[in-house]
């Protein structure tokens, strides 16, 4: 996300149970959600971002770089997120998958050390794992769709046995279908951020019956990539609530 080279670059209604999917699905009223609320998406590629004027602009919620495999953390990752604590941002951070390079475990164990945790504050969003296609070689990481599940699971299991919710997961549809065979496994449990450059949503990845962020453009006005959260603003403090 937000960065050079991408290729792909919400409704909401969830509630927290013990021992379930942090994001219950209320479908029932998926339907009725016509809200939506601004946001952003940002790396060191954007490395000068006026999160003030964001705000003042309307948007309420950015997601920032933080890692990447399990050896590159985001230079501009502590300043952003400062920047956008500062501005009064509901905040989060994401994490550049490398599924040919590194276990999901410790993938998402390398995240959480440096910056993507999560916290019940009402202003930090469960961190988000980004996967896309290979910016650098074979286009599903050289791994099977059933390897893929698997390491998806890794990731998004160990995130949620060490911070009680599970992961946001930002994919588009093509890349999904095809590196994952089509899977249903996380649709209920992981909110979706779904990528489509276009003037409506479109078909969604296997699993998932409705989106909660959709990235409909890297052209976002503060810099980054543009994100529309399906609900609305209370919804958007219930998800970084776990409430």
């Amino acid at each position: 996300m937000a960065q050079v080279g991408r290729q792909v670059k919400s409704k909401a209604l969830y509630t927290t149970m013990k021992s379930v999917p942090f994001f219950a699905v209320v479908a029932s009223m998926a339907s009725l959600v016509t809200a939506t609320v601004a946001g952003f998406d940002i790396s060191h590629y954007q490395p000068n971002v006026d999160f003030k004027k964001a705000y003042a602009d309307g948007a309420r919620f950015v997601i920032i770089k933080a890692t990447e495999g399990t050896t590159y953390v985001d230079p501009s990752f502590s300043s952003h997120y400062t920047g956008a604590t500062q501005a009064g941002l509901i905040r989060g951070g994401y994490h550049f998958a490398r599924p040919g390079s590194g276990s999901g475990a410790a993938q998402a164990t390398y995240f959480l050390a440096h910056g993507g945790g999560w916290s019940k504050d009402g202003i930090t969003l469960p961190g988000m794992v980004d996967l896309e296609y290979n910016p650098s070689g074979s286009t599903c990481y050289g791994l099977s769709a059933s390897a893929m599940v698997s390491w998806i699971s890794d990731f998004v299991e160990t995130y949620r046995s060490k911070t009680g919710v599970y992961p946001l997961i930002y994919t588009s549809t093509s890349w999904w279908n095809q590196c994952t065979g089509s899977s249903t496994a996380f649709g209920s449990k992981c909110p979706l951020v779904v990528a489509r450059y276009a003037t409506s949503v479109g078909a969604l990845p296997a699993g998932w019956s409705y989106h909660t962020i959709w990235q409909n453009s890297d052209k976002a006005p503060w810099g980054g990539d543009n994100d529309i959260f399906n609900g609305n603003l209370d919804q958007l403090k219930r998800i970084a609530n776990a409430s």
